[in-house]
């Protein structure tokens, strides 16, 4: 542990008459010291947005002397923050609440560092000015871990789905064979099975492409995307293995809604729950997948009709290796409750009559 250097006997003899209450009470060279080795970096932002003051370690981060921040506006920092999540923090400050934000700040390498930042609001009420506090953490290796589970998963899930993949892929290559051997016969009727072909062709494209995607890395570019053709591409891809069971997935999908996300983390996020439902139903029957409006926000709920969970571990449920699966890692649930906390949702469990009900609510957040 680095030593504190000077001594100061009035501070040691004060220590051990009475306890020190507030920083002020401390020496100079003890406050530099908590600066310069400080863990966590302190930034203070006026009310338009301009960094005011950082504390110095922030060059432990960044391997950038804080002399090169101060004045800067947010949005030269912040580059992975956009105006409308600014004001969303913003508004949540106003209504007394403490919002926790991860962003990517660039380093004196141009490399990207994951930041935690956890923001507060000050009031000076004498000179009727407004501050915002950030208390800022390097998190790249807690990053680094979640993306390497991520990961784990999505090749899991790829491997599981193969089997009821191969399966409908072959349909349609028995169908290519007949008709090739057929046209190899001479056959007049060319143009007709001309087309059946391509069809075929095209939905292997179609499974397999949707296959490939999920084994793609995770980004965090987000765009307005339509809901609707989003969770038809997911039944897409898990029709397969639910007709290896019997099940039959149906969707009631509202028109018009728009989903300002990251793609491929929302389609893991599906496929993680269809999947399971699809697992929970020991009898073949129906999944219901609903995409709505709900209050100022959007809602999807995935209704399935298995034998519903137990109350007593419905609070466990995405706890990291937690599983009610013979061969399950535990891990599904836990990755897609945290791609729901980046998009501002919140996942709600609730069993029915019948099964169990996942329900996603995802705040509006306009792109």
């Amino acid at each position: 542990m680095e030593q504190i250097e000077g001594t100061n006997d009035d501070f040691h003899r004060q220590i051990s008459t009475k306890q020190v209450l507030t920083l002020k009470e401390l020496p100079a060279y003890i406050l530099d010291w908590m600066e310069d080795n400080c863990c966590e970096t302190v930034s203070i932002w006026d009310e338009d947005g301009y960094l005011l003051f950082i504390s110095k370690s922030i060059k432990q981060i960044l391997g950038i002397e804080r002399e090169k921040f101060i004045g800067s506006h947010w949005s030269k920092l912040l580059t992975s923050l956009n105006k409308e999540e600014y004001a969303a923090i913003v508004e949540k400050l106003n209504n007394k609440e403490n919002p926790v934000i991860e962003v990517n700040l660039l380093d004196h390498q141009k490399n990207y560092v994951w930041c935690e930042c956890k923001i507060d609001k000050i009031v000076d009420p004498e000179h009727v000015k407004i501050y915002y506090i950030g208390i800022i953490n390097d998190i790249t290796d807690k990053k680094e871990t979640e993306n390497m589970m991520v990961s784990y998963e999505k090749m899991s899930i790829a491997g599981q789905l193969a089997a009821g993949v191969a399966h409908e892929i072959r349909n349609p290559l028995t169908s290519l064979k007949g008709f090739l051997q057929l046209l190899q016969a001479g056959t007049a009727q060319k143009e007709a099975y001309y087309k059946i072909m391509i069809d075929e062709i095209k939905k292997m494209e179609q499974i397999t492409s949707e296959l490939l995607f999920i084994s793609k890395p995770l980004t965090d570019y987000r765009q307005d995307e339509d809901l609707p053709s989003l969770i038809i591409d997911i039944i897409n891809l898990l029709n397969p293995q639910a007709k290896m069971k019997h099940i039959d997935i149906v969707h009631n999908l509202q028109e018009g809604i728009h989903l300002f996300c990251d793609r491929s983390q929302i389609k893991q996020v599906l496929i993680n729950i269809v999947k399971n439902a699809i697992e929970a139903m020991e009898a073949p029957g129906t999944i219901k997948i609903n995409a709505f409006a709900k209050g100022s926000g959007i809602a999807i709920s995935v209704k399935d009709e298995g034998p519903g969970i137990d109350e007593t571990i419905i609070h466990k449920l995405g706890e990291p290796f937690f599983t009610t699966k013979q061969n399950g890692t535990g891990l599904g649930l836990m990755v897609t409750r945290q791609i729901l906390d980046k998009h501002h949702a919140k996942l709600h469990i609730y069993n029915n009559d019948k099964g169990s009900t996942f329900e996603m609510d995802f705040e509006r957040i306009d792109s």
